[in-house]
């Protein structure tokens, strides 16, 4: 017989954001540019979100506004 397990490791816990999301549920990539149709992130500002820091999630998110306007301007952005 076998001693007493030694204890599984806990990772740390994730600390919840308080920046929300841009996510529209409207998932497209817009081909020319890269960026999602709804929210105008890119694939890897996507694929990073649930895991950036809020400090991150903000310089992501002031990319989106000039994103928008470009998106507008060729008929695309649409949320």
């Amino acid at each position: 017989m076998s001693g007493p397990r030694p204890p599984v490791p806990v990772p740390a816990p994730v600390p919840a954001s308080t920046v929300s999301s841009p996510c529209t549920n409207i998932c497209r990539i817009h081909a020319p540019t890269g960026w999602c149709e709804g929210c105008a992130r890119s694939i890897p500002e996507i694929t990073v979100w649930s895991r950036a820091d809020d400090e991150t999630r903000r310089e992501i998110l002031a990319r989106l506004p000039e994103r928008r306007e470009q998106l507008a301007g060729q008929g695309i952005f649409i949320a």
